[in-house]
């Protein structure tokens, strides 16, 4: 699947903001930043000579598919030879490298499947091989093999749990590495002798190489007390035979396993993302400002801070003077709680949203999209959604209680109704959330 972009031509813009172009501005901000990231436009100028040996190229994450899409065109000519797994919908097309497909966020069949399909791909090579290692977010769902000792339905029921209780990705793919005989390196052991370039896109904050898709390819420091600590900070019951892989761990996998030689390479990042949004925001006569691209916490909680900054920028032009957009990136989390009654639809972008809306009450001069890179937030068919002044009103005009969906974690189905989801459908990209909020001529 193609992703679409926003085509809005530029004599549209700038001129006096209302509700029209603000929503064709935020979109183009939106795509601006999606459409860097994509594997075709960055990941060419990364690869290295071809190999002497053979090339073998292996890789997880939502991401996966279009890289292997465009390490083919870069290398029309090479020998290559793998198999890739991404997300259900998210494929490309490719002729020389395989693409599997499994599910997110919780792994089924086909994740088991494709860990083992990737091991047979990378056995028994030399020192004179390459793998190449196409990682992206996502990939530690989508490439799931269980520790000795323990069954897919074990891993099931932990990443429900770890979902449910608002872990952040860091606790969540620590745990993971350590339950798991691919991860945290352990693809990067079975490839040895070969050398191993691992070209990766982030999704995570701070970008650590550990934490995208679990580290495959990265030796691990951490240990599986480490991992129990998260699983009792979180107040996380698991089952006898997790608790007994982590009392008896796998065998360490340090650099030493591995050829000296390996090389990880990010190629697109959260960053990179947020400063593409921010020169598409000077091109539509916009001020931009980048408050970071790690942002971390409840996602009801971080809209009402942000909600205070753009109304200091929209009376004060502090931080930033209007017409501005702030914006901000990383992963916000929406935690289940005991009393909220079964969950409705929505994921931590448009929770993320409506908390804002709420939290604004109607403010004058104040617009906000947010959206998974991914095109899905959660588990919904919607990246995200567009907050305008007037989407409470919009709401209640439809007898919408937005303090009702918002406690019930029904975000989505709001928004469904309002009519401002925003759809792009699968980006074949991950580098996690993006979050615009326009602001106003400063008053």
């Amino acid at each position: 699947m193609t992703p679409t972009y926003s085509t809005l031509p530029m004599s549209d813009m700038p001129g006096a903001w209302h509700d029209k172009n603000v929503r064709a501005a935020l979109r183009r901000i939106f795509d601006a930043a999606i459409h860097s990231a994509q594997p075709a436009r960055v990941l060419a100028r990364h690869l290295p000579s071809p190999p002497k040996g053979q090339c073998v190229v292996v890789g997880a994450g939502k991401a996966a598919a279009a890289m292997a899409a465009a390490l083919e065109q870069a290398w029309p000519d090479v020998p290559l030879r793998g198999v890739v797994v991404t997300r259900d919908g998210h494929v490309a097309t490719t002729s020389r490298i395989r693409v599997m497909e499994a599910a997110h966020p919780v792994p089924d069949s086909r994740s088991e499947d494709a860990a083992r399909a990737i091991l047979h791909e990378v056995r028994g090579l030399g020192p004179d091989d390459l793998v190449i290692a196409l990682i992206s977010g996502g990939g530690s769902a989508l490439m799931e093999l269980p520790a000795p000792g323990l069954t897919l339905a074990d891993m099931r029921a932990l990443n429900q749990e770890l979902l449910h209780c608002g872990a952040d990705i860091g606790d969540m793919n620590l745990v993971r590495r350590h339950l798991s005989d691919i991860k945290g390196g352990r693809l990067a052991r079975a490839c040895a002798p070969a050398r191993v370039l691992t070209l990766a896109i982030s999704d995570v904050p701070g970008d650590d190489p550990l934490t995208i898709a679990s580290g495959p390819t990265v030796p691990d420091p951490t240990t599986p007390a480490d991992a129990l600590a998260v699983l009792r900070r979180r107040d996380i019951t698991v089952t006898p035979q997790i608790l007994d892989a982590l009392m008896r761990p796998l065998p360490p996998c340090g650099q030493e396993a591995v050829n000296p030689d390996n090389r990880f390479v990010l190629i697109a990042t959260p960053m990179m993302a947020l400063e593409a949004a921010a020169q598409e925001a000077r091109t539509l006569g916009l001020t931009p400002l980048i408050l970071g691209d790690a942002l971390e916490g409840e996602s009801r909680d971080a809209a009402i801070v942000m909600a205070g900054i753009a109304q200091s920028a929209r009376h004060h032009g502090v931080p930033v003077a209007g017409p501005a957009v702030l914006l901000s990136g990383g992963e916000m989390t929406v935690s289940l709680r005991a009393g909220d009654g079964p969950p409705g639809r929505g994921g931590r972008n448009t929770e993320f949203l409506l908390s804002l809306a709420l939290a604004l009450q109607e403010h004058d001069g104040i617009w906000a999209i947010a959206g998974d890179s991914d095109g899905i937030d959660g588990t919904e068919d919607a990246a995200g959604a567009i907050v305008t002044p007037d989407t409470l009103s919009r709401a209640r005009a439809r007898a919408l209680d937005p303090r009702e969906f918002l406690r019930r974690h029904d975000s989505y189905s709001l928004f469904d109704a309002t009519g401002d989801l925003v759809r792009t459908g699968p980006t074949l990209t991950n580098v996690n959330d993006i979050r615009a909020i326009m602001v106003s001529e400063t008053v």
